[in-house]
């Protein structure tokens, strides 16, 4: 059916030229501004001419942009051009009816912009948005391409009234459809048909009248008249061959390339009907045929009249041929031969494959069904790209999901958005500009790409010739560096390479004649040291003999120069505040700050930021430890308690010992000075000769004077009261006693149970023998009567 139209943009291109990061500037050894920028993006080149130090090579002056600016070069003299998108041609989309007009088909935009000129930069990204809008209403093409073979005899009768019913079908989808006819069978030459004379007019069986063997044969142009196309279609008649697969490729190849089908610019599509295989290139041998199938048209009163001379064509290229023209394949095969399509389908791109019933019944809804699949997939292709550039696609389809590499190229249910990324590793050596093309699939318009590679420095133009400052003219002054004339070599081409020997060059390059040389750090061209290149671009070597370096000075803590200053020909410039061999002396003061605000504590020097302590009681990094040292309150209770309340163990030498700070007496201690009013002060609270608490501040302020705040007010321990103690004590006694008594009881009481189980258990223990008592004598006398018998 109609597909949606699609307002946003649709295709995102980025280019770019692109090489591997990392060192890429130092490593490529430029010896001019163009080799230098195409070495990476990021590189630039000084044009600075003093900028080069002694012994340093002129490769020097490429690095990156931030190494340079370290290096002294300042940003107006670095060369380091930029990539641009113009935009050249750019048609606004258009539909088919557009203010109540139809367009012709030449005149509907379905793609924008049209063209562009990118200016690359080696590594650079440079970034477009393409839009793609599908407009309605767009005009169809359909070829219908039939195999005759004898056994598609019954699906001829079925195709005789295609061209009405499909004409009808398809209105529903455009108003401007066309509709063309052709038919193939095979080669005309053995093993593939029968040479017979016979079989050369009748190649049937006797009781069928078959038309003689052909190859392919246009039957009828594209043409709007779907009546003309049920008219010559019934005229067919079915022919046949020997071998089962058909001569296929050769009709297609002819239907690609020949004008006599009559292509529009428009959707073209080719449906391609069939129940058998296919030849392909290298079959024709079988014939005979050798010479490889030349991709030209070909047809003689519409008949192919070549196919006993060309092979069959290949699958790669009539890939080649239907994609240069925009055409879209339908394969419309039998369930047979389903999985051969199948597989040629994955090679050849904006093609379907339809399953065909035995009689061709459904080729309507068939080929509806095909087209309404390949119209809402969009394929992009570019052509041939240029040596060194490479092309890669990430798709942004509209059910959200995005895509990388070779699906990257396409999209289902319409393309929204798409990214292509151009990548070239070096500058053509055709020249600076190439043109890329990028079409979708199955369709004319294109957008044509102009790429200008960026191979060389705007200063590159200033360039003076022969310049004086090239020693007399030996080279060209450009860029702020000599490019030496043939011959001539040497930074500033000094040197001819056939007039000077090599071992007056050497002598020049030696600090005395007993040293290697360049120091065994460079190479000796043309009499002047050219320093070697380090592995790490920040490491150098530098001086008229490369007897300097920057990478070994002192160090400390396992850094040059302390990580606090830099190292020039092997010695540590530091940066202020700091000073020694490795600058690891640092002269600013604050590490060495005790808590009090003085320099380490008023006992010791602080040097390189560090404490030395003066005294050697006192300890740590400001000299404010001292393990054998009293407390400050307890070092200064004696003075504090003589001059306050003149009391204490140095009453009599008060004045003498105890001047050494100022005394300021408050009432009670609530007064005394808090933390928040000095923070660096020590509260004290000691004990008298009579048990008496007295309190007071010691602090030391910044100009060294102490200060003792007193409070008047003590903290005597009262007396002790005798009653509650007495009660205490005899009540202690009373709950002594009772526990004693209750504890006793309760043993007792243990002790009692236990003997009278003991007693129970022997009780219940004890065994009693029973017998006569030998001198008891029983109260009863019995006597018998002897007369008795008993009876």
């Amino acid at each position: 059916g109609d597909l949606p139209l699609i307002k946003e943009p649709a295709l995102l291109i980025r280019c770019a030229l692109n090489i591997a990061y990392g060192n890429e500037c130092t490593k490529a050894s430029a010896q001019s501004c163009g080799e230098c920028i195409q070495a990476g993006e990021k590189c630039g080149w000084c044009t600075d001419e003093d900028f080069l130090k002694q012994g340093e090579q002129k490769s020097t002056r490429c690095d990156e942009i931030e190494a340079l600016i370290k290096k002294g070069c300042s940003k107006a003299s670095i060369e380091d051009p930029r990539g641009t998108v113009t935009v050249n041609k750019n048609q606004s989309l258009t539909d088919r009816t557009q203010d109540g007009v139809k367009l012709k088909p030449d005149q509907i935009t379905q793609i924008q912009p049209q063209k562009l000129t990118l200016d690359l930069r080696s590594g650079e990204a440079q970034t477009f948005n393409l839009t793609f809008k599908r407009a309605e209403d767009y005009p169809i093409d359909l070829y219908y391409l039939m195999d005759l073979s004898y056994s598609m005899k019954d699906d001829l009768e079925n195709v005789k009234n295609l061209g009405t019913d499909l004409m009808f079908e398809m209105q529903k989808i455009t108003s401007d459809f066309r509709i063309g006819f052709g038919s193939f069978v095979e080669k005309t030459v053995m093993p593939y048909i029968s040479t017979t004379p016979a079989k050369l007019l009748n190649p049937c069986t006797s009781d069928q009248n078959c038309t003689s063997p052909f190859s392919y044969k246009n039957v009828l142009s594209l043409t709007a008249d779907g009546s003309q196309f049920n008219n010559l279609v019934s005229k067919q008649q079915i022919s046949g061959n020997l071998d089962s697969p058909e001569g296929g490729f050769d009709a297609i190849m002819q239907v690609t390339v020949c004008n006599q089908i009559g292509w529009r610019n428009v959707t073209r599509l080719l449906v391609f009907s069939t129940d058998a295989g296919f030849h392909f290139a290298g079959d024709g041998k079988l014939g005979g045929i050798v010479l490889p199938n030349d991709g030209k048209c070909h047809l003689q009163e519409n008949m192919y009249t070549m196919s006993h001379y060309y092979d069959y064509p290949s699958i790669a290229h009539l890939v080649q041929k239907l994609s240069e023209n925009n055409i879209q394949t339908i394969f419309a095969v039998t369930e047979e031969f389903q999985p051969v399509y199948q597989e040629l389908k994955n090679l050849i791109p904006k093609s379907a494959v339809g399953t065909l019933s035995s009689d061709s019944g459904n080729v309507i809804k068939l080929i509806i069904d095909a087209y309404n699949s390949l119209s809402s997939e969009i394929i992009l292709e570019n052509s041939r790209l240029p040596e060194g550039v490479s092309i890669s696609y990430i798709s942004h389809c509209k059910n959200g999901v995005s895509e990388k590499g070779e699906n990257g190229r396409k999209c289902s249910n319409i393309s929204i958005g798409d990214q292509v990324r151009i990548i070239s590793s070096s500058c053509p050596s055709k020249g600076k500009s190439e043109t890329i093309k990028i079409k979708p699939l199955g369709f004319t318009e294109e957008v044509e790409i102009v790429l200008n590679f960026i191979c060389e420095c705007e200063c590159h133009e200033d360039g003076i010739p022969n310049s004086p400052a090239c020693h007399f003219g030996n080279g060209t002054l450009e860029c702020g560096a000599c490019r030496c004339n043939e011959g001539r070599i040497g930074r500033v081409c000094e040197c001819s390479k056939d007039e000077v020997r090599t071992e007056d060059l050497d002598a020049n390059c030696r600090m005395d004649n007993g040293t290697d040389i360049c120091s065994n750090n460079g190479d000796c061209v043309c009499g002047t040291c050219e320093c070697k290149k380090r592995d790490n671009p920040e490491e150098r070597y530098s001086g008229k003999f490369c007897e300097c370096d920057n990478f070994n000075c002192d160090r400390s803590n396992n850094k040059l120069c302390g990580g606090h200053g830099r190292c020039e020909c092997r010695k540590c410039i530091c940066d202020a505040n700091y000073t020694g061999s490795a600058c690891d002396c640092s002269l600013d003061p604050s590490t060495c700050l005790a808590s009090n605000k003085q320099i380490c504590n008023g006992r010791g020097t602080c040097e390189c930021g560090v404490c030395k302590c003066t005294d050697t009681k006192f300890q740590g990094p400001t000299c404010e430890i001292c393990p054998t040292c009293p407390g400050v309150c307890t070092e200064h209770k004696d003075c504090v308690q003589c001059r306050a309340f003149g009391t204490g163990d140095k009453k009599d030498t008060c004045e003498k010992e105890c001047s050494y700070f100022n005394l300021i007496i408050k009432k009670k201690k609530e007064e005394l000075p808090q933390p928040n009013d000095q923070p660096y002060i020590n509260h004290c609270k000691e004990r008298d000769a009579n048990d008496c608490w007295f309190f007071f501040t010691y602090a030391t302020k910044n100009d060294s004077t102490v200060e003792v705040h007193v409070a008047e007010e003590l903290e005597c321990p009262s007396g002790p009261d005798i009653i509650p103690i007495v009660a205490g004590v005899v009540a202690g006694i009373v709950l002594i006693g009772l526990a004693l008594l209750l504890i006793w009881k309760l043993l007792m009481i243990i002790h009692d149970r236990r003997e009278f189980a003991k007693f129970e258990k022997e009780k219940m223990n004890a065994k009693w023998d029973a017998g006569e008592n030998p001198i008891y004598k029983s109260a009863v006398t019995t006597v018998v009567n002897p007369k008795y018998e008993g009876k």
